[in-house]
């Protein structure tokens, strides 16, 4: 074999283990990138659980939130739309209370407040107060003023500040001990669906009706 066939053969080598090499950092280079946007773009599934954790911290919470409508003027999107003595009054775990609220006169004062939080009791708390003794309250319109007045702090309270003593409207004190998702108030009454949203108030649904100190 000639030189010059000798130097081709050399050349043309040369040629392809450059050709080779060239090839190899271009796949390592994508290989590379790939891994970059890998680490430094958050998965969609991250993404989604990140989200799903924030509405959970936000939503009510209680054994009888079950019972609020799902739908409609008393589900909780619903109420949200509405100031709270209208919101209430399409809750149908709150029809006593709302009786009682429009037989005081309250209903444009607490629907004209500015975030305030209620305790709102139930009608199963209500009936557990002897019916002739409901009825004078309900007849007393002082004495149903101050008992109402009594669920209302001037304060939106959220679940995080929510324990603690209390100024109310009727003026004395009340208390919420517990934490999380279990509050109690005054020792007595239990909170059975908290953190619901009225376009004014945020409300707690206590299985018990307070009655502040004579």
């Amino acid at each position: 074999m000639s030189i010059r066939t000798n130097s081709r053969l050399t050349s043309v080598a040369a040629l392809l283990a450059v050709g080779t090499l060239m090839f190899g950092l271009t796949a390592c280079g994508s290989d590379s990138d790939s891994a970059v946007k890998s680490s430094t773009t958050p998965s969609s599934s991250a993404s989604s659980s990140s989200g799903s954790t924030a509405m959970a911290a936000d939503a009510p919470f209680g054994t009888a939130c079950a019972a609020v409508p799902k739908d409609g003027a008393g589900s909780f999107t619903g109420m949200a739309k509405d100031p709270v003595a209208t919101a209430a009054s399409n809750n149908p775990l709150l029809s006593t209370l709302v009786t009682a609220v429009k037989q005081a006169g309250l209903v444009d004062t607490l629907n004209s407040a500015s975030n305030i939080t209620v305790f709102a009791p139930t009608n199963d708390a209500f009936a557990k107060i002897p019916k002739e003794t409901l009825d004078a309250v309900l007849a007393d319109k002082a004495k149903l003023t101050s008992i109402l007045t009594y669920h209302v702090t001037p304060d939106r309270l959220t679940p995080t500040n929510l324990a603690g003593t209390h100024k109310t409207l009727q003026g004395t004190d009340l208390t919420v001990s517990g934490g999380g998702q279990d509050f109690t108030v005054n020792s007595n009454a239990k909170v059975l669906c908290g953190n619901v949203q009225t376009a004014n108030a945020t409300v707690y649904i206590i299985d018990t009706v307070l009655m502040p100190a004579s």
